[in-house]
């Protein structure tokens, strides 16, 4: 896992440079990526563990395997996002646009917060018993 400077990533972010960007397996541990725009961003397997993505533009990322355990997402734009496999215990979706996102095999427990009216027995994610 290869550990980025947050000052880096902020950079990258304000130049525009974050939409798109390889940030495969990255560690981002409680990064403050606060709405950050990262459409597109390849962040599988990155470790997103406790981040604060509330408001990020997560549109169509790949998201496969990531660690969001405990991430704060609340209005978060995740549609199209690939999910897949993602560890999102603990993390507050509340608010967050889900439509179209691909949660097929992503961990959940009773801690995970989701949108309004979100139905999780729609997806192919993980259910807690």
């Amino acid at each position: 896992m290869r550990r980025i400077e947050p000052e880096v990533l902020w950079k990258m972010i304000r130049l525009g440079w974050a939409v798109g960007a390889n940030l495969r397996e990255a560690d981002l541990l409680r990064a403050d990526l606060t709405r950050a725009d990262l459409r597109g961003a390849n962040l599988r397997g990155a470790n997103l563990r406790g981040a604060y993505l509330e408001g990020a533009n997560l549109h169509g990322a790949d998201l496969r395997w990531a660690n969001l355990r405990g991430a704060d997402l609340r209005g978060a734009n995740l549609r199209g996002a690939d999910l897949k496999g993602a560890d999102l215990r603990g993390a507050d979706l509340e608010g967050a646009d889900l439509r179209e996102a691909d949660l097929a095999r992503a961990k959940n427990n009773s801690n995970t917060q989701w949108p309004e009216g979100f139905d999780l027995t729609r997806t192919d994610a993980d259910i807690p018993f």
